[in-house]
């Protein structure tokens, strides 16, 4: 049974005769029969109130309501709007306020594909959508079936996409400013690079809020709002989005090396292409940013306690030694905010492997879930490899805060759970 029901009258015309009202009546209260009792949300969608037409760009609407239909409308959450896009995403943002995922359409069969395209774009495989004819047609006529349009063409999709792109830019920042954490130890003049934190962004679940920029098939949020917050962090760094790559996270220690074929699951990235800007994700594990100012090379590297363990980071610094000729003494590090010791705990069997590797690792070793500090591992294995120490820099800049420990200003995994938002560092060399 679905847990929110949708009724599309957008673009449809309800005039003011009785058979109009009689339609309409008949087809809400057939919605709140069948679906009132389970359904924890009721909505209708039109372009402004109940009575929609459309004049070429615009739209003409208005409301003749007979009392009893007013009367039956107050059971129903009626979202209105001239723009599909603001509709839908309004709607999104009360289906999630209540934590709903299966959501009922009744829509006219005539739309289903073009509403279909918009639920593409806005919705995540989160929601499991079910859509019902709507059997009323532009003319109020009752139970007359519409016929299915199976075909939306390239320039429809464009236009919807447009839509929503206009709509997303349009909205404020939440939780206040764009803010990037950036290290005086990278040249100015040469890279452009810094991590993100979580403010700024229009994201507006909790975990998610506000400047979330990753988007999976088990999160809220759909790639248009992440990309609309990538382009807002462009904007403002002033990178080409056009030619940005993230890692693509396995928790090891494969490298791509930018110009070669690309694998299918990596967890560093080199590149000496000017331009083009890399980025690894963090969420506790660690957005690692490496640059090279003599041989202007840089790489990322997304670093969890499996990764630190596999040596990622120094993988990356031989990736770009065998690459590029870059020298060790050269290279800079910068380790981004990530999970401090004071909450990452390891199960002792998987600690045993950092106590081994240094016992300041390791907090409370002997208890069944000690503490485990990945930074100072990283450091360690750096410094082992030949990075010079004053040449990593994992303190201050906010660098060092713990991600779980500091809700207003990172996103945590550790601390939200499953469905947690995602913070990067990124670098590119400048043009």
């Amino acid at each position: 049974m679905a847990e929110a029901v949708l009724v599309d009258f957008f673009g449809l015309k309800f005039n003011s005769q009785k058979n109009s009202h009689q339609a309409l009546l008949k087809t809400l209260n057939a919605v709140r029969y069948h679906h009132a009792a389970k359904a924890k949300f009721l909505c209708i969608i039109c372009c402004s109130n109940i009575s929609c037409e459309r004049d070429g760009a615009h739209n003409h609407c208005e409301l003749e309501a007979s009392n009893g239909l007013s009367t039956l409308l107050r059971g129903f959450e009626t979202v209105s709007n001239p723009s599909m896009a603001a509709s839908l995403y309004t709607i999104k943002q009360k289906i999630d306020e209540k934590n709903l995922t299966s959501i009922k359409v009744i829509v006219p069969m005539h739309r289903k594909t073009l509403l279909k395209a918009f639920i593409d774009q806005l919705f995540t495989d989160v929601y499991s959508f079910e859509f019902e004819d709507l059997r009323v047609t532009s003319r109020g006529d009752p139970l007359k079936q519409s016929t299915e349009i199976n075909m939306i063409t390239a320039q429809e999709v464009e236009a919807i996409q447009n839509e929503i792109q206009t709509y997303l830019r349009s909205l404020p920042a939440l939780r206040g400013e764009l803010t990037i954490i950036t290290s005086p130890l990278i040249s100015a003049d040469i890279f452009l690079h810094g991590f993100t934190t979580r403010t700024g962004g229009i994201s507006y679940i909790p975990t998610l809020s506000s400047f979330n920029l990753f988007s999976s098939s088990k999160r809220r949020d759909p790639k248009v709002v992440v990309q609309e917050n990538l382009r807002r962090l462009g904007n403002a760094v002033g990178f080409n989005v056009e030619k940005f790559y993230r890692i693509k996270t396995d928790h090891a220690n494969d490298v791509w090396i930018m110009g070669r074929k690309e694998p299918e699951s990596y967890d560093g990235i080199t590149t000496n292409q000017r331009g083009v800007t890399i980025a690894a994700l963090g969420a506790d594990c660690i957005p690692i940013v490496f640059a090279d100012p003599v041989r202007k090379s840089c790489g990322v590297a997304h670093a969890g306690w499996r990764g630190t363990l596999l040596g990622v980071a120094m993988a990356t610094v031989n990736a770009m030694i065998t690459e590029y000729g870059c020298n060790l003494e050269d290279i800079i590090v910068v380790l981004g905010p990530s999970v401090g010791p004071c909450c990452f705990t390891l199960p002792r069997e998987s600690a045993k492997e950092f106590h081994s590797l240094d016992p300041e690792c390791v907090r409370l070793f002997d208890s069944p879930n000690p503490y485990i500090d990945i930074r100072k591992a990283t450091r360690i294995l750096l410094e082992r490899g030949g990075i010079l120490p004053q040449n990593i820099q994992d303190l201050n800049q906010d660098l060092d805060l713990c991600t779980s420990c500091h809700p207003d200003k990172f996103f945590s995994h550790v601390r939200d759970g499953l469905n947690f938002g995602t913070q990067i560092g990124f670098i590119s060399i400048r043009e």
